[in-house]
């Protein structure tokens, strides 16, 4: 037995004491009846589907509230259990590489670039433009609730203490007694949230997961500096840290009506408020730490000569500091850092700063600096190398905001926004009904104009008082704090240059409305009259918008005005563009997302290119199979060259957020590779792909978006959707403070891609990451003589299409037709019956032509460390799905008359096993 095997026994049998202890011996022999049947049924043992289905069908309301969530935790302790494992894995290995790089680390991109002939003046120059931006989002794909989050961090700490070789028997025991504690708070405390979360409440559980990186970044920060001074020892240039945080969350009101400018102003607050609350909690473990005088080692002038000026310029800290001795020139310097970060603390939007706090982060970062200077000049190298650099890499990455927030809107409300304000001010009657030229004609004229268009006549319920109390917003934040607690303005469903123009207006009218003004500490740069750049940024989100996503960025950097504003900025101009994975996936289907994707792509860096602008393709990527999820190294290599070159930006969304960033050892090591491959694609340079392999991925894309299209418009489709998967339950989950549809309208444009994947994953049909793929390939190799060679020699050379074949392998590994075919019972005797067989023969041929591209006799043969998870984890998700499929079953049939509550109990038991198989199979949506 290996240490997985041993820890998930070890937790099991745990687990079937206190679910004995809070349910009874009958619930346990209960479980393991279901269990065993399932085992049964996945070997192919004749009736006992059958049997299971009936057990099932037989049970009581009462057992199955029982019965799910022991389950669910059988889930949550085997995921602990796998990450547990993992952790061990990283650190024998390290152990055992030695000297050696760790395999897909900093310095193992940087040795990689240097053995295939990068000098080390190229190998600087990359790292220079190297920008690994991630980006937080709150789409509501986490269906675990925080408070149990906690407690299974909690129980993952016991587990990693009880393999100690040096605990006592004693001490055991008490780990032991601590486990059992957190696993009865599990079984008694409600698995779901009672009602969605506030847009605050999940701006909270970002910082949840964004506050463990606040140990993991200097760690990357250290790594990278010792890599790159192997690689070049005689380098003088500096390096930067080049990862960066951003948020969406409390800033996306894309169809969410409760993210408003007084929740995105409490955001920003909340965000500030964490950092220099952090900053202050560094500064004041350091006073404690740094006691020296100057009576027993030398300390540097300037330590001191620094605190008296600043005596003079802010005479308070006198009093401050009078407590503290004369000759711990190191501690009353400390003191003076948290005394400024206490008035920074206190310092609010639209007043003057507080005396003495700091304007910027680069005022903090000079004075953290200097004392980590001091202690290198005078023998205190040990203590700067450590504590101190870990701080200046904090104030770097993270700044006095930690992450840097977006907002998001769709650009129809541009459009009727800007219609109102131009018919209100006589400018134009009805802009919305004007052509491209028109509207482009006229936003240029305005933005020349001097007019700030009066909204006084604007309704104080309209959609347009919103969006200029949100710019003046913006406006204001950048005229209090700089740019850095804002990353950019996404704009959601860009058609044209016009959408692009009507956000720089708005940006333009709310800066003039803001008026700046000078702020004590603040860099002339940040205090001009001229309009800040705050970067607007168009997301592509159709396979149609995707096609057209570089004449789009040919219109906006061929734009005189848009240029101006763009070349206006600091340093090299800079253009970011957002691809979205879930949209695109869900409107032209797997295989043809992801050749628009990526052929967007080249474009788009070609027009840049041709622009001299530098572009920063941000990626829209979910963490769902068929929403761009997937191992995220593996993606980033896949990209074209030209499109990286040193910048990525990503989200990382949902489940993701959990499962990268709650333990700091998996954290870090997500960092690094993600790192690594940024690298790795970057110095491969202006690598294009052959001509050959284009005409490859275009034949077969359009094969698939014909395949894929011919079933989701299928009369019977959006029926078989909504009786054969769960997505009635889903889309009341109080999950997330995001509506699931965009409009109230259904229609499966409407449906957001989120809910969509969800519900397909959740009924075992994943069709959003594999459809269409099987029927595509095999009409390629019928037209090449039923040749597969020219497609496995694609999968062994190209990241791209090994990317999107392993990735579909994987979906389908998950996938099961046995337990969907039981969910396609639900729609029988409708239209949309004959929907069923298409996915089946679908599913068939992708399986086939799959394990023919890899060479493999089944799905995951390459990987049996996965293979065997996911076939360990099946017969214990089956009972799970059988059981929600018994009970939407037993809702469906409630007549019209029955009470209320009955309907409503029904709900909540499947919406408890919605939270279980999502942990069973590992993803939500």
């Amino acid at each position: 037995m290996d240490d997985l095997q041993r820890d998930v026994r070890f937790l099991f049998d745990l687990l079937d004491g206190v679910t004995g202890e809070q349910a009874g011996p009958r619930i346990v022999r209960l479980i393991e009846d279901l269990r065993q049947l399932s085992r049964e049924r996945r070997v192919g043992l004749p009736g006992a589907e059958d049997e299971l289905v009936a057990r099932i069908a037989a049970m009581t309301a009462d057992e199955v509230r029982a019965v799910v969530p022991a389950l669910t935790l059988f889930f949550d302790l085997a995921n602990m259990a796998e990450d547990t494992q993992r952790v061990r894995v990283l650190r024998e290995r390290e152990r055992e590489a030695g000297d050696s790089p760790r395999h897909e680390s900093i310095r193992d991109a940087l040795l990689t670039l240097k053995a295939r002939g990068d000098s080390p003046e190229h190998i600087q120059r990359l790292l220079g433009r190297l920008s690994v931006d991630l980006v937080f989002t709150a789409h509501p794909t986490e269906a675990k609730r925080r408070t149990t989050r906690r407690l299974i961090r909690s129980l993952r700490e016991s587990l990693h203490a009880i393999r100690s070789e040096h605990l006592l028997a004693r001490e055991r025991e008490r780990v032991v007694a601590r486990m059992r504690s957190d696993l009865t708070i599990l079984s008694q405390i409600d698995l779901l949230r009672p009602q969605r979360p506030t847009v605050t409440q999940e701006v909270e559980r970002g910082l949840f997961f964004i506050e463990e990186l606040w140990k993991v970044v200097p760690r990357i920060d250290r790594e990278l500096r010792s890599a790159a001074a192997e690689i070049a020892p005689k380098s003088k240039q500096p390096l930067r840290p080049f990862l960066k945080f951003g948020s969406w969350i409390g800033g996306d009101r894309d169809g969410n009506p409760f993210v408003t400018p007084d929740v995105t102003a409490e955001t920003l607050k909340t965000l500030r408020s964490a950092a220099i609350n952090r900053h202050l909690t560094t500064a004041r473990q350091l006073y404690r730490v740094l006691v020296m005088s100057d009576r027993s080692v030398p300390i540097p002038a300037s330590i001191h000569e620094a605190t008296d000026s600043a005596i003079i310029a802010w005479p308070a800290l006198a009093d401050v500091l009078q407590p503290v001795v004369e000759a711990e020139r190191y501690r009353r310097w400390l003191r003076v850092i948290e005394w400024r970060l206490e008035r920074t603390l206190a310092a609010t939007s639209g007043q003057p700063l507080p005396t003495g706090a700091y304007g910027e982060a680069s005022q903090l970062l000079d004075d953290v600096s200097l004392l980590a200077d001091a202690l290198r000049s005078h023998r205190g190298d040990a203590i700067a190398e450590g504590d101190l650099d870990d701080w200046i890499a904090q104030v770097q990455t993270f700044g006095l905001h930690f992450a840097a927030l977006d907002v998001r809107q769709d650009s129809r409300v541009h459009i009727d926004v800007l219609a109102e304000l131009f018919r209100g001010s006589g400018r134009c009657e009805d802009y919305a009904s004007l052509d491209e030229q028109g509207r482009r004609t006229l936003l240029v004229d305005a933005l020349s104009s001097d007019d700030k268009t009066d909204s006084a006549a604007v309704s104080s319920e309209s959609m347009t008082r919103e969006t200029l109390a949100l710019f003046r917003l913006l406006g204001e934040t950048v005229r209090d704090f700089g740019m850095s607690p804002l990353g950019g303005h996404v704009i959601s469903m860009t058609h044209q240059l016009s959408d692009v123009l009507a956000v720089l207006w708005l940006w333009r009218r709310a800066w003039k409305e803001c008026g700046p003004t000078l702020r004590v500490g603040q860099s002339d740069s940040e205090n001009r009259a001229t309009l800040p750049h705050l970067p607007i940024i168009p997301l592509f989100e159709t396979i149609d918008d995707l096609d057209r996503s570089a004449d789009v960025l040919e219109a906006m950097l061929s734009d005189p005005t848009y240029l101006a504003y763009l070349k206006a900025m600091d340093g090299e101009p800079k253009q970011t563009v957002m691809v979205g994975y879930s949209d695109s996936t869900k409107d032209g289907g797997y295989l043809a997302a992801s050749w628009g994707l990526h052929r967007a792509q080249e474009r788009l860096a070609e027009v840049a290119d041709r622009h001299a602008v530098r572009l920063v393709v941000f990626h829209g990527r979910g963490g769902a199979l068929g929403r761009g999820g997937g191992p995220a190294a593996r993606a980033i290599l896949s990209l074209p060259p030209k499109a990286v070159d040193g910048a990525l930006r990503m989200t990382e969304q949902g489940e993701v957020l959990a499962e990268r960033y709650d333990d700091p050892q998996i954290a870090h090591r997500h960092l690094e590779q993600v790192s690594w491959a940024t690298l790795l694609v970057s110095g491969n340079g202006g690598t294009e792909t052959p001509p050959e392999r284009a005409e490859t991925m275009e034949r077969l894309s359009q094969a698939s978006f014909k395949v894929y299209r011919k079933l989701v418009e299928h009369v019977g489709f959006l029926e078989y959707f909504d009786l054969a998967t769960p997505i009635g339950e889903i889309e009341n989950l109080p999950i997330g403070s995001r509506p699931a549809r965009r409009r109230e309208r259904k229609s499966l444009s409407d449906l957001r891609a989120i809910p969509w994947t969800f519900a397909w994953t959740q009924s075992r049909h994943i069709i959003p990451a594999w459809y269409g793929l099987g029927s595509a390939l095999e009409q390629e190799v019928a037209a090449n003589g039923h040749d597969w060679s020219v497609l496995q020699a694609m999968y062994d050379a190209w990241p791209l299409f090994s990317a999107v074949i392993d990735n579909a392998e994987l979906a389908l590994a998950k996938a099961d037709m046995g337990i969907a075919r039981r969910y396609a019972e639900l729609a029988a005797g409708t239209k949309a019956e004959p929907v069923a067989a298409m996915i089946r023969d679908e599913f068939s041929s992708s399986r086939a032509a799959v394990l023919l591209v890899t060479r493999q006799h089944e799905l995951l043969g390459g990987i049996p460390w996965l293979q065997r998870s996911i076939l360990e984890r099946n017969p214990y998700v089956d009972p799970l799905n059988l059981i929600q499929i018994e009970l939407i079953r037993r809702l469906r049939a409630l007549p019209e008359d029955a009470p209320a509550d009955q309907a409503e109990k029904l709900r909540e038991l499947i919406r408890l096993t919605i939270q279980g198989v999502a942990a069973g199979l590992r993803t939500t949506g």
